[in-house]
């Protein structure tokens, strides 16, 4: 047997310094571009190998194409997704370079055999050539340097976190919920979270009230064995309550689908209702031209002539949103409800062409808000949101109507104002639904509304107003100056991938507050004059809608904020800011009496108190979410106090709490059928009392059920009263054969969103009577 050997060392072969023709042909190459051999021959281009002595005239092109070549890889690295480890992973440039050393070592033997006549020529060429690889390396490293810098630096994507959870949460009364807790690490080492709460087939965002509602579940899982009984007051009364809801609803729901009638109000009526609209949805919205409006309206009343059905529908949408702010306790909802399904069912034509019209698009838009604020299936709204928004870029509202045809100035105007508050409702349906906003700066180009007021645009060439000057687009132009940093507000909460540091979101918080300084000296501005100023209404509702986003982007960090002091000016931001939304909602309530009320009439001091007790959807939610948080700060520092002295908490908050409590009573009288908002903020209020004054932890379930079986019995008794029968005598087969347990066919697709249990014992779905029988939030 032959013994094995090791193979013999391979010896470097000494690199080629010719070019491929003259080496082929073994004959001595002048080692120029093109050589003297290829000029010669002119049948072959003269090429040299890649690892051959670099050409002058090769050089710069060389160099550009390695150049080029590192801004691909650099882009590469600064993808979105490309984590950091496989952009350190990637080879370096330089490892692609020939060494630096063979260049030095074969020039130097090349120079011995060259020509006599061309070596002080190449020995030249080859000191400048070693000097540009060596200068074009160490621009290169220091380019890889920078990279690495900024692939690990502040602003790059958090790294995620290997450990995420769900938490699942379940309960006889709130049901199942999860809870996924995403997180990820930054620079600092500290987890960002990012909750989202999972519920039947939807999914809320942080920005959806569920987050603060999930801080709750300890109420229901302390008084879970009390009502597991078969005898439990509390399951008996919820479930009483529920039928008589149905019933209410039922008589004021119409059939579907409901045709559009010339039937309206008495004139005296009429005129009230538009009156409520116009100093309130439109103030905040413009969606009409006022003059234009009012011709139409006018002549309703002194011809015979029957109205088109495009300006009766939208008429009563107009009608329907005034009618929430016509008296104290919305005494026309059946009328309003009514008149939405007309519209709704108008609107609804397969044809659409003859509804891509500015007239319909406003209709559209007022049925959007009126579904919402009237709660005809208000909580799809950031589905309509999405539908409304494509229908306005199909029409082309998002490009400014200076690149379109020419139009008249009345014309483009209204385009821009239709757009500008498209742009609103969709980003307050994001932040109300915790959904993405959909929508960027870079989908439009269409300009703000011009600072004119109505009557100017019957002008032939109508020139805006200065800034410093009120008009009727005074809320309507504030809100676009800051809709930008709102957008990035929802963007942060609520992006699929959002998961910017805490720094980021402080940096939010001090752009909207610096737009905001400059639309209040306007506003101070406007103070000093001695014309038109906005009304009561139109700077609490400004006032309002900037304090919920400043609260939303720091809602994410309050629950660790009651943990961490990292986050504690988290924590002072969302506090502050509730109690500014409940004064702005509230202006009557004991926290802000001392204040001097501006000289108006009362009704208008009330009006946005009205458009939140009666009404639904963005201000209603907005009050809810501030309360919810004011609760969880006072009843953390009640928790927290281990203190032989008088309790400080503030006692301001526990004003708040109980004037809640009061407030969400006021929403039963004016309508609301759904007693779950008022039966949770009497627990929350019966806890913290009880915190406040003591009580055993063993006890204080017992508590929290008197306290449930208490404010059951008085939703009883006047559900009872409003439905005109007595609670004992209902019956579920009865109420089947009424028709009553039916979701109407308005709804049709929307039936998912629509929850059918309202209280799930045993293995029921999610927390249905917490979203409610028509997903709608609590408020406390």
């Amino acid at each position: 047997m032959i013994p094995s050997t090791a193979p013999p060392e391979r010896r470097r072969r000494r690199p080629a310094v010719s070019c491929s023709l003259c080496r082929r042909r073994k004959i001595r190459c002048n080692r120029e571009s093109p050589c003297s051999n290829c000029v010669k021959s002119k049948s072959e281009p003269c090429v040299y190998d890649s690892n051959d002595v670099l050409r002058p005239q090769q050089h710069l092109g060389f160099r550009h194409t390695l150049e080029l070549d590192l801004a691909k890889a650099s882009q590469t690295s600064h993808a979105p997704n490309a984590p950091a480890q496989q952009v350190r992973s990637q080879p370096s440039r330089l490892e692609m370079l020939p060494p630096i050393a063979n260049v030095t070592q074969d020039s130097s033997t090349a120079s011995r055999s060259v020509p006599s006549s061309s070596k002080g020529s190449w020995s030249r060429t080859s000191q400048s050539t070693v000097s540009e690889v060596e200068s074009l390396k160490s621009k290169i490293q220091r380019l890889e340097e920078q990279l690495s810098k900024v692939t690990q630096g502040p602003s790059s994507s958090p790294r995620p976190d290997p450990r995420p959870s769900i938490e699942t949460s379940t309960s006889g009364i709130a049901g199942t919920f999860h809870i996924n807790r995403e997180s990820r690490l930054n620079d600092g080492q500290h987890a960002i979270s990012r909750n989202v709460v999972m519920h039947k087939s939807r999914l809320f965002g942080p920005s959806h009230w569920a987050q603060g509602a999930s801080m709750f579940r300890e109420v229901f899982e302390m008084i879970e064995p009390h009502i597991r009984k078969e005898d439990s007051r509390a399951i008996t009364g919820l479930k009483k309550c529920k039928e008589l809801a149905r019933i209410i609803k039922a008589q004021r729901t119409p059939q579907w689908p409901t045709s559009p009638t010339s039937d309206l109000p008495p004139k005296g009526v009429a005129d009230e209702l538009v009156d409520c609209y116009l100093r309130t949805i439109e103030t905040t919205y413009r969606i009409l031209h006022i003059p234009t409006f009012k011709t139409e309206y006018d002549a309703l009343w002194v011809t015979d002539a029957k109205p088109s059905i495009a300006f009766t529908v939208q008429l009563k949408l107009v009608l329907a949103l005034g009618a929430i702010t016509y008296d104290d306790y919305f005494s026309m909802r059946p009328s309003a409800v009514r008149w939405v399904y007309e519209a709704h069912t108008w609107l609804s034509d397969p044809d659409f062409k003859p509804r891509l019209n500015i007239q319909s698009l406003q209709s559209r838009v007022l049925l959007m808000i009126a579904r919402e604020c009237i709660n005809v299936g208000g909580d799809s709204t950031w589905i309509s949101a999405g539908a409304l928004l494509r229908t306005a870029l199909y029409m082309g509202l998002h490009r400014d109507p200076s690149h379109l045809p020419n139009r008249t100035a009345l014309a483009a105007e209204m385009r821009r104002r239709l757009w500008n508050t498209i742009m609103e409702l969709c980003l307050q349906a994001s932040i109300v639904s915790g959904g993405a906003p959909m929508l960027s700066l870079a989908d439009f180009d269409c300009e703000p509304p011009g600072n004119f007021d109505d009557e100017q645009l019957l002008a032939e060439d109508p020139v805006a107003k200065g800034d410093e000057e009120y008009t009727q687009t005074f809320i309507a132009r504030a809100l676009r100056q800051t809709w930008s940093q709102r957008l990035s507000i929802a963007k942060f909460l609520n992006d699929l991938n959002a998961y910017e540091s805490y720094q980021d979101a402080l940096k939010l918080d001090a752009d909207l507050r610096a737009s905001y300084r400059a639309i209040c000296r306007t506003l101070r501005g406007y103070s000093l004059q001695t014309g038109p100023s906005p009304s009561s209404f139109e700077t609490r509702v400004l006032d309002f809608i900037i304090n919920y986003y400043l609260c939303c982007v720091h809602l994410p960090f309050f629950e660790p904020s009651l943990r961490e002091a990292t986050y504690a000016f988290s924590r002072k931001v969302v506090i502050e800011s509730s109690i500014k939304l409940w004064c702005d909602t509230y202006p009557s309530s004991p926290l802000v009496t001392s204040l001097p009320l501006r000289d108006e009439p009362v009704s208008n001091q009330d009006t946005l108190t009205r458009l939140v007790t009666c009404g639904f959807g963005f201000f209603r939610i907005g009050s809810m979410i501030s309360t919810m948080y004011v609760a969880l700060e006072l009843k953390t520092q009640l928790q927290d106090e281990d203190s032989l002295g008088p309790n400080p908490y503030r006692r301001d908050l526990f004003s708040l709490i109980s004037e809640a409590k009061a407030r969400m009573w006021t929403t039963i009288e004016c309508g609301e059928t759904n007693i779950k908002a008022y039966l949770l903020a009497s627990m929350i209020t019966a806890q913290i009392e009880g915190l406040r004054q003591g009580v055993e932890k063993s006890k204080m379930p017992d508590w929290l059920l008197q306290a449930a079986e208490q404010a059951e019995e008085r939703c009883l008794a006047f559900l009872e009263e409003k439905a005109g029968q007595s609670a004992s005598s209902l019956d579920v087969g009865m109420m089947d054969e009424m028709g009553l347990n039916r979701t109407p066919a308005f709804m049709g697709d929307w039936e998912y969103i629509m929850s059918e249990a309202f209280f799930n014992v045993g293995n029921a779905e999610p927390m249905s009577w917490v979203l409610n029988d028509e997903n709608r939030p609590f408020m406390m």
